[in-house]
């Protein structure tokens, strides 16, 4: 999985240059131009997910997994450059951990609509910096726990909630119609079914994208 996921990260950062092109007579300045108020993008990146729980059932070390989607911003101020992102994301979550000297695997797809305010930081003609602070919803859609041992696979859906949410934090950078950007996911709900120990997701992620 870790291989695939480099080469996905690879192959788009080899293919956002020659998309960068389309944009090398423009001026990349939208962040405090008055006629464009709007923008759309491609992200995709690596998670590096882990669980943890009150009782320490659930702690889980972290394991990495795919993100990939699209995102959708737009100003909310023509005197501030402060705006507002929206993403649809294919998120893959989760942890690993050792049970009576067993290796387990817990994978978590989930649906993702992080919603977070952006704040642009001209930093060069077309350079950004971009902080940001928000949060998310998410469902699951795909489930897993794996024991290597045994070489067996159940749906955690058994014992976890399909629904999450939390906060989301971190900064992106800019350089005409190329974009990365690092944060972290605090996960606030509990996907526990079970109420007397709660458990929840940790998430730092890093993505590189494609603004239009």
């Amino acid at each position: 999985m870790m291989r695939r996921i480099i080469t996905f990260i690879m192959v788009i950062a080899f293919a956002i240059p020659s998309f960068a092109q389309f944009e090398t007579n423009k001026s990349r300045s939208r962040y405090n131009r008055d006629d464009t108020e709007r923008y759309y993008g491609l992200r995709l990146g690596m998670n590096i997910a882990s669980t943890s729980s009150e009782s320490n059932a659930f702690d889980t070390n972290p394991r990495s997994g795919l993100v990939i989607g699209f995102a959708y911003g737009m100003q909310l101020s023509r005197n501030y450059p402060l705006w507002l992102e929206t993403s649809l994301l294919y998120s893959e979550k989760g942890g690993k951990t050792h049970l009576n000297d067993e290796k387990v695997t817990y994978r978590l797809g989930y649906l993702q609509l992080p919603i977070v305010a952006k704040y642009s930081i001209n930093l060069d003609d077309d350079l950004y910096l971009l902080p940001f602070f928000g949060g998310y919803l998410s469902v699951g859609v795909t489930g897993k726990a794996k024991n290597y041992a045994t070489r067996e696979s159940e749906s955690v859906f058994d014992t976890m909630k399909r629904f999450d949410g939390g906060l989301r934090g971190g900064c992106g950078l800019e350089y005409k119609m190329m974009y990365v950007e690092a944060g972290y996911d605090l996960g606030l709900a509990n996907i526990a079914k079970d109420d007397f120990d709660a458990v929840h997701t940790r998430c730092l992620f890093i993505n590189l994208g494609i603004n239009f």
